[in-house]
């Protein structure tokens, strides 16, 4: 059996956030909560989590929205601290998300070469890495936007470039959060098609979409979270028609 990546024991993530539940009943009730300052009340994101991942694996996460699976994803790569329980993982994970930092007003070429060198990479490595990053991100098709500043390129050149640069470099542990959302078809089959090389050098990669046909292509292995719960974990196509089922249910 391949070596384990990522162990998730018994993991509950609990945040606060501020506003009062329930509904606002009338103008005045919602006048005073504008004025006075929200009580901070409880979410309880991720509850008892269990399971293992091991090298080689490409393993999609899905769930109706609220599940919990950024907030696990988040967990596993060190952003978000648990309240009990504890995660093991080889190496650090890396987390990439739409929201993924870039430096707005620096250049897209800048942006690649800290990119690179904060992911471990040498000067050279990431001189030698620079053009393919470019090409993969194809946002050099229609002109040089790569020299100009990240502040005016449109959330989707921003997305792929950021997935280049991620995916330059093989991981122990990739975290994808519906990242390959965004971007024609040709760029999504170019970034299935790098989630699978990365797997097979015996990275372990979590996706996280809301596209299924993404997941099915591209993972082996699902895990179905709901209210914070594992619903199912099996072979992809197993997982996948239960929570479709279910959806359609609703």
């Amino acid at each position: 059996m391949s070596e384990p990546t990522v162990i998730v024991d018994s993991l509950d993530v609990v945040y606060q956030v501020r506003g009062a539940a329930g509904r606002v009943t009338s103008p005045i009730a919602a006048l005073g909560r504008m004025v006075r300052r929200p009580p901070r009340r409880e979410v309880h994101a991720v509850r008892n989590v269990t399971f293992t991942a091991y090298e080689g694996q490409a393993i999609g996460l899905i769930g109706t929205n609220g599940s919990g699976k950024s907030t696990l994803l988040r967990t596993i790569a060190g952003l978000q601290p648990p309240r009990r329980g504890r995660v093991f993982t080889r190496g650090q994970p890396s987390f990439l998300g739409v929201n993924a930092a870039l430096m707005r007003d620096l250049t897209g070429e800048r942006n690649v070469v800290l990119g690179c060198l904060a992911m471990g990479m040498s000067p050279a490595e990431t001189r030698a890495k620079y053009q393919e990053i470019v090409d993969f991100s194809g946002i050099n098709e229609k002109g040089d936007f790569i020299s100009l500043p990240m502040r005016t390129y449109s959330s989707g050149m921003a997305a792929r470039l950021r997935f280049a640069i991620a995916a330059a470099k093989t991981h122990d542990v990739l975290i994808i959060d519906e990242a390959l959302t965004t971007g024609d078809a040709r760029f999504q089959k170019r970034s299935e098609d790098r989630v699978r090389e990365l797997r097979r050098a015996a990275g372990t990669v979590f996706l996280v979409s809301h596209a299924n046909r993404s997941i099915r292509d591209t993972c082996e292995r699902a895990i179905w979270l709901e209210s914070g719960e594992i619903r199912l974990d099996g072979p992809t196509d197993e997982v996948v028609d239960a929570y479709e089922a279910y959806t359609r249910k609703r």
